[in-house]
Formats: C-alpha cells, structure tokens, sequence
C-alpha cells in the first residue's frame, strides 16, 4: 500500500485479525469428524467406545436405584404398567449410551446447519478490517518528531487488536473442542437416563452439549451485528481543522473498542444461549 512503516505496522496487525477471523469461519463450519483429518475425532471415539462398558455399569447401578425407590414391594413388578414404566426409561438409556455417538452428532449438525444458514446469508462473517485511505494520508502526513508519540499510540493499539484477535480465537477453539470433551465423556452422564432417580442428571448433559453447539449461532450473529456497527462508523468526512495524529488516534480508539464488543459478545456466547434458551 505505502512505504511508510507505521502504515506497514497497522496493515500487518490488521491482516492478522482478517487471518484471526478466516480461521473462527472456518471452525464453527467446520466438522468435528473431518478437523485435522479425523486425528482428534479418533481419539473421541476410542475413549467413547472405552467408557460405554463404565456407562452399562452405572446404568444398571442408576436402574436399581430407580427400582427400589419407586416400588413399594415386589407385587409392583407383577403390574405390567410398572414394570414398563421402569423398563423404558432403561431402554432408551440402553440406547443412548450405545448409539450416543451419533446422536450427539446429530445434534451437532443440526445446530451447524444453523451457523451456516445464518452466516451463508450473508455471505459468512464479514468482519475483516482494512486501513482506510483517509487514515494512510494522516499517518503519511506526519512530520518525524511527531511520528515518534505516533509509533507509541499505534504500537498500543497493535498490541490490543492482537490480544482481542488471540482472546476471540482462543473462545472458538475452546468451543470446539468441548465438543469434542462432551462426546468422547457421552456414556457415564447419559447412562443416568436409566433411573428417575438420576434422569436429571442425563437431561442437564443434552441440554449443556446443544447449548455448546448452539454458542456458534451466537457467535455468527456477533459478528454480523459488528459488521453492521463497524460500516456505520467507518470514518468519512474528517474535519479539515482536525491534526493527523488525532485523525489517526480517533481511528485507532474507534477500533478497539468495536473489536472489544464483539469480542465481549463472543466471549460471553455461553452465557447468552443460557439466558436465551435456558441451556
């Protein structure tokens, strides 16, 4: 773009978060079976396959708790409405913690097809920044004494924008790999559906796991809403009394803090969905 340093420094930084951002795109579309070529995806299964045996036990365990809880002596078991009751509850945890794998895959993509559809229309996050032109002729106009507090100013704000670029990052892969931690853990909290005693327990599992997969939706609307803030306050008339080094400073303030509330919004994903969707 220009040969003066400062301006090199901005771009650089500001390429870095458009890096940053490609790379939150890219996880929340992307599939836990297929990330890094279905490595890590492997690992989830074999610790899943391992604590299925963990998880017949305590179903059996939770199933008892249920059964000498709930029934007042043995007659109870000869009324075939009982019996079912009980039966069900451990039937469909049977089920759960064999085929856990795929239900919680399943909820995933339905929660993925979420993210996609939200993001694909309107063309995925959209929220890369680049130097204005009005900003590169300030910084350009600056004399070299006063380039020496600039070079501080904009050294601060480089080191901001890379702290928020690592911050929001950091939220999406712990995200994604919760995910990865709720499914290969899957049979021990779903094998509490075997009782009533325990079903809660099975409940507030499903209820957290979607709420992880639905902290991607929350995370596409963030940034689509700071895309729409970020062009509303896109620099346009400057006031021709106004100093480059104050142009440039305004510019750098404005930034910060519209990356700081997107990424508070993302950052605080987890928190939302409870208090949207009670998960």
């Amino acid at each position: 773009m220009t040969g003066n340093w400062i301006v090199g420094i901005l771009s650089v930084i500001l390429d870095i978060w458009n890096r940053g951002i490609d790379e939150v795109w890219s996880l929340l579309t992307e599939n836990p079976e297929t990330f890094k070529g279905g490595s890590i995806w492997g690992i989830v299964l074999n610790i899943n396959g391992a604590l299925q045996a963990i998880g017949y036990s305590l179903l059996i365990l939770f199933f008892a708790m249920s059964v000498f809880k709930s029934a007042g002596g043995f007659r109870d078991f000869k009324r075939p409405e009982s019996a079912i009751r009980l039966l069900i509850p451990f039937v469909a945890a049977k089920t759960a913690i064999t085929y856990g794998v795929e239900i919680m895959t399943a909820i995933f993509k339905i929660c993925g097809g979420i993210v996609s559809r939200i993001g694909g229309g309107f063309g995925g996050i959209n929220a890369h920044l680049s130097l204005p032109n009005e900003i590169v002729e300030a910084i350009e106009g600056v004399g070299f004494m006063t380039s020496i507090p600039l070079f501080l100013v904009v050294v601060l704000g480089v080191g901001l924008i890379a702290a928020l670029a690592f911050k929001m990052i950091l939220t999406v892969y712990s995200r994604f790999f919760r995910i990865y931690m709720y499914t290969a853990l899957a049979p021990i909290p779903l094998a509490a559906f075997g009782g009533e005693v325990t079903s809660g327990t099975g409940k507030a599992f499903i209820k957290s796991y979607i709420g992880v997969c639905f902290e991607g939706a929350i995370v596409i609307l963030a940034c689509i809403i700071y895309n729409a803030y970020a062009a509303s306050t896109a620099p346009g008339l400057i006031d021709p009394g106004t100093s480059e080094i104050a142009i440039v400073i305004t510019y750098l303030a404005e930034t910060v803090f519209s990356l700081l509330v997107l990424v508070g919004l993302v950052s605080g994903a987890d928190r939302l969905v409870k208090e949207m969707t009670a998960l």
